[in-house]
């Protein structure tokens, strides 16, 4: 994707969310607590007889800007034609057109607290904005303030158990969820590998390796010969790409999250003539703006996890559901192009999710909504892959925690079930 483009359609759809707050800001006749035309009935804050706001605190400018933007984008296309057939049918009886507000982080903690602390006393619940340091940075805040904080877009496992994040739930699976798949695909292989891991210095990273550790544990065929870090704020891995070609490791886990840093170690290892199979996370391992720019196509196999359909993939192009999306997406969001990033349907169908909630909220307040999210069991959401769900309803695990491994084909991916 064009990182230039990506910004402007950042900005517009702020711009789209902001006018659309203010409209339903007129919609409330002005009233303080968001109660709506002197309804009788409780309410939190950010909801009205007619209006529900979701706030959303994401990266819409910076090196995770592409993934950030598709945040805000699915789920603004997903709720504007919700808005455009004239709302969701709440469990208490009224229709309610939801609006979105969102705010860039640029992948700031500091700032992604700034933005909660703007947002949280005019919005009804956030989520779906990316980024584990950034969710992590606001998480006790909104726990403190009873704040929904649902759906986002992190693997970090804290954000669903229960006892420590009452008030959170992840939607994309853990860390732990993935690697552990790669490890279990790696050992059931039967033929030794040497591995080397390069892995992002906090939670992410850490949680990625202990998931691939335990996919392989008493796997004797497997040997993990090199173990390196990187920070997140790094321009550069060439350092520790040059340390692990030199171990002659047939399998690269390359446990990323930033976009630049993926492509430019996939072209270094070219450079240095090392060509592993690679496992890369899902959120860093889109086609389009990763592995055709890092020519992937020149290591045996580049290997990732997924829960949902590529957009970019010919193999749904005539996928019914693939064509409402694109075209709400176009639509309502103002993104006019193929998305490059799984982001934008993951927070297409989160939108999906909270739509399933608030038809079963028979109050219009965080507390029941945060009841209702927790009842959600084997929800086919659109463009959900074969074997996976939704699932709310087991503490410890995020709404999804499903997945299937796929092995990069030269356009998109294959689900495999099998190494090599």
């Amino acid at each position: 994707m064009n990182m230039r483009r990506t910004a402007r359609n950042a900005v517009g759809i702020v711009a789209v969310a902001a006018v659309a707050l203010a409209l339903a800001g007129c919609a409330r006749g002005g009233t303080d607590n968001g109660g709506g035309g002197g309804s009788a009935a409780p309410t939190s804050p950010g909801v009205t007889d007619t209006t529900l706001t979701i706030g959303i605190t994401t990266p819409l400018s910076g090196a995770t800007a592409g993934p950030g933007t598709c945040t805000v984008a699915g789920v603004t296309a997903y709720f504007g034609a919700k808005n455009a057939d004239g709302g969701v049918k709440f469990g208490d009886g009224k229709t309610r057109k939801i609006e979105i507000k969102a705010l860039d982080d640029g992948y700031d903690p500091q700032k992604a607290k700034a933005n909660y602390d703007q947002l949280k006393d005019s919005v009804f619940l956030m989520g779906m904005g990316l980024g584990t340091p950034t969710n992590r940075a606001w998480r006790e805040a909104a726990t403190a303030d009873k704040v929904p904080q649902v759906l986002v877009e992190t693997g970090d496992p804290i954000f669903s158990d229960q006892s420590q994040s009452p008030w959170q739930l992840g939607f994309v699976p853990t860390y732990l969820n993935e690697g552990e798949a790669f490890g279990k695909l790696l050992a059931a292989s039967g033929s030794d590998h040497k591995v080397a891991v390069l892995s992002q210095n906090d939670d992410y990273g850490k949680g990625y390796v202990e998931g691939f550790k335990k996919g392989i544990e008493g796997a004797s065929n497997i040997t993990i010969v090199k173990e390196l870090t990187y920070e997140a704020t790094d321009t550069s891995v060439d350092g520790q790409l040059t340390e692990m070609a030199a171990t002659k490791a047939d399998v690269f886990f390359n446990a990323m999250s930033i976009t630049p840093l993926v492509i430019s170690a996939l072209q270094k290892a070219q450079q240095l003539n090392w060509k592993p199979s690679w496992f890369l996370p899902s959120n860093t391992s889109s086609p389009g703006a990763i592995l055709t720019p890092g020519k992937a196509s020149a290591f045996p196999g580049v290997y990732s996890v997924a829960f949902s359909a590529s957009a970019s993939s010919p193999a749904f192009a005539d996928d019914a559901d693939m064509k409402a999306f694109l075209s709400n997406l176009k639509t309502y969001a103002n993104y006019p192009d193929v998305p490059a990033f799984p982001h934008c349907i993951w927070s297409y169908m989160s939108g999906a999710v909270l739509d399933q909630v608030f038809q079963k909220m028979t109050t219009p307040t965080r507390d029941e909504f945060m009841k209702e999210l927790r009842t959600i069991s084997d929800f086919q959401a659109p463009l959900m892959l074969p074997d996976t769900a939704v699932d709310t309803t087991v503490d410890g695990q995020p709404a999804v925690s499903s997945v299937v491994v796929q092995k990069y084909n030269g356009k998109g991916y294959d689900t495999v079930s099998s190494f090599g």
